[in-house]
């Protein structure tokens, strides 16, 4: 899921909740915590799974 999708996607949500964020890509790795680092968020942790990586994110601010 492209960054721009993942901005849509928490400013749905509530502060506090938690976004999981499934992709295929290695970068988002680095990708998704300089996203969080820039925009505020926490970023939770990433875990791989079958070549599948399923990262989390907190939105911490409205």
């Amino acid at each position: 899921m492209p960054i721009i999708k993942i901005a849509e996607k928490i400013k749905e949500l509530l502060v506090g909740q938690v976004l999981e964020v499934i992709a295929t890509d290695e970068g988002i790795k680095t990708d998704l915590p300089a996203w969080c680092k820039m925009t505020g968020h926490e970023f939770l942790g990433v875990k791989e799974d079958n070549g599948e990586f399923h990262a989390f994110i907190k939105k911490t601010r409205a």
